[in-house]
């Protein structure tokens, strides 16, 4: 239109519009080409890019709903690890204050025990006292009819020895006796041998006198 406008002639501009477009339509193509296959490629670029970004936005909403989540479950756990600490702690300080009573139950069990032991050691050695004290009293008594015992055997074996010696007489003297009669005896019996012997000589005799007497 420019070009219309200089030369006041609408063919010659027609011409050369046509001419412009003969020499300018290959270049103007393969620049529209260029430029629509650039555009394309920076599209195809940006839609990369966008769905790039896309998964950028996702994932760091992923990221930050995970990191939340991590985050109330740490929340979470520390609540839970505080209150787990102070119920330990509860149980602990409970723990050491049975611990405490019971110690202090012990301690007093321990001192009763000592001092029942102490009483039980005093009964027994009152006991043993005692117990050896009888023995003692016991042995004395012991020796003292020991001694009594002995000196009534003493006396009753010399009794016996008396007896005996005063049996051992009467035996001697009773067999000095029963000798002097059995000596007695014999004498008499000799005696009477005698005298039978004489007698029955003398019948002998007279017998035979009387059998030769007319």
């Amino acid at each position: 239109m420019v070009m219309t406008g200089v030369s006041g002639n609408p063919e010659l501009d027609e011409k050369v519009l046509a001419a412009l477009r003969a020499a300018l339509q290959p270049d103007l193509e393969k620049w529209v080409v260029e430029k629509v296959a650039e555009f394309v490629h920076q599209n195809e670029l940006r839609a990369k890019e966008l769905s790039l970004m896309e998964r950028v936005v996702r994932v760091e909403g992923e990221l930050k709903a995970l990191r939340e989540m991590e985050s109330a479950r740490f929340e979470a756990m520390e609540r839970r690890f505080e209150a787990l600490q102070h119920e330990v702690g509860d149980r602990s300080q409970a723990t050491e204050k049975l611990l405490e009573a019971l110690h202090r139950e012990i301690d007093v069990r321990s001192q009763a025990t000592e001092k029942h032991l102490e009483a039980l050691h005093q009964e027994v050695s009152a006991r043993f006292d005692a117990a050896d004290q009888r023995f003692e009293a016991l042995h004395r008594e012991i020796d003292v009819r020991s001694q009594a015992t002995e000196k009534h055997l003493e006396a009753l074996h010399q009794e016996v020895s008396a007896r005996f010696d005063a049996a051992d007489q009467r035996f001697e003297a009773l067999l000095r006796a029963m000798d002097a009669r059995f000596q007695a005896v014999d004498k008499r019996f000799t005696s009477l041998q005698w005298t039978i012997g004489l007698g029955f000589s003398f019948l002998t005799v007279l017998m035979g006198i009387l059998k030769f007497w007319p």
